[in-house]
Parts: structure tokens; sequence; C-alpha cells
């Protein structure tokens, strides 16, 4: 059926999107590695407007533990320190009149531990996005099948199939989150 498939296929790109939004919360965790998906959320103000900074500066990795943010315009360097000063990356920039470095130092073992309830508190979160999706399209279904568009056997269908559809994703936020602990854990 056509209104089933449709219904199956918005929740299963839901929770697709909780997943992917995981992964990116995850990329902004430093993990005493230099990654540039720290600096994401980190705004910059240049010529009047706030920017991203790879929106005005180029980001490399130049070490494992090293950042290097070299801005386009020399001019936006001192908004670009500041900026960071400002943001909760608890990391001081190095500004050398050309470019930013940025050094992150080793985590240390009470640090990794505090890193790792915040992994697993964002997946707990994302679980809990999932099932309320699954939670969503359970109550649509019973709706379709209030109105007789659904049979009670298409609904006990539907009923399965969302639930295989939540168990393979909270099985996927289980591995995307070993994974970012793994990487945490890592020294």
């Amino acid at each position: 059926m056509v209104i089933i498939m449709e219904a199956m296929n918005v929740a299963k790109e839901k929770m697709e999107k909780v997943i992917a939004g995981l992964e990116r919360e995850f990329t902004s965790i430093r993990a005493g590695r230099a990654n540039p998906g720290v600096l994401d959320k980190i705004q910059v103000e240049h010529y009047g407007a706030l920017s991203p900074i790879n929106a005005i500066a180029s980001i490399s990795v130049s070490e494992a533990r090293i950042l290097v943010i070299s801005p386009w315009d020399s001019s936006a360097l001192k908004p670009i320190e500041k900026a960071i000063l400002a943001s909760d990356i608890g990391i001081n920039p190095n500004n050398d009149g050309k470019s930013i470095r940025i050094v992150f130092p080793q985590l240390t073992e009470e640090r990794r531990k505090e890193l790792v309830k915040q992994v697993n508190k964002y997946g707990e979160e994302a679980k809990v996005a999932v099932r309320n999706v699954r939670r969503d399209a359970v109550d649509k279904f019973k709706a379709m099948k209030k109105t007789s568009e659904i049979t009670e056997d298409d609904l006990k269908d539907c009923e399965k199939d969302i639930q295989k559809l939540t168990d393979k994703s909270i099985e996927k936020i289980d591995s995307v989150c070993k994974a970012k602990e793994k990487e945490i854990m890592t020294v």
C-alpha cells in the first residue's frame, strides 16, 4: 500500500536524520587529536557579520594534535582568536601574525571519562528521539486503522516493520557511540 510505504519512508528518514545529527554532534567533541570539526560551531564577527571560521579561513591539521587556521584576510586573525577564546573548547590559540595554531593537549583520564559520559548522554538522547519517531509512526498507523484505510493485519505488520527499523537505528546509534568512546579512550 502506498500510504503505508510513505509513512515508513518518513519514519526511516527521520531516524536517519537523528543518527546523522548524533554523528555531527560527535565531531565537536575533542578526543585529544586535532579535528577541524571542533571549530564548526564557532562564529566569528568579520566585516559586521557572523561567519563560521571555515568560511573566512582554511583549517588544516599540521600534526596529530595541532590545528592551523590560516585566514584569507589577515585582518580576520584577531576576531578568529577572540572567537576561539570566547568559545567553550577550552584551548588557547597561538597567533603568530599569519596564522593561528591550536595545540590540543593530551586528555587526562578523568577528562576522558567525562567525555565518554557526554557521548553516552548524546547517545541516549538520540535513542529517545528514534523511539519518539516510532511512537509517532505507530500512532499514524492506528489512526489509519481507525479510519479503515488499513486492516488489523496491516496494522500488526506495520508495527513489526517499524519496530525492526527502530531496532536497526538503535544498533547504529550504539555502534557510533562505541566508536567515539574508543576514539576518546585511545591514548
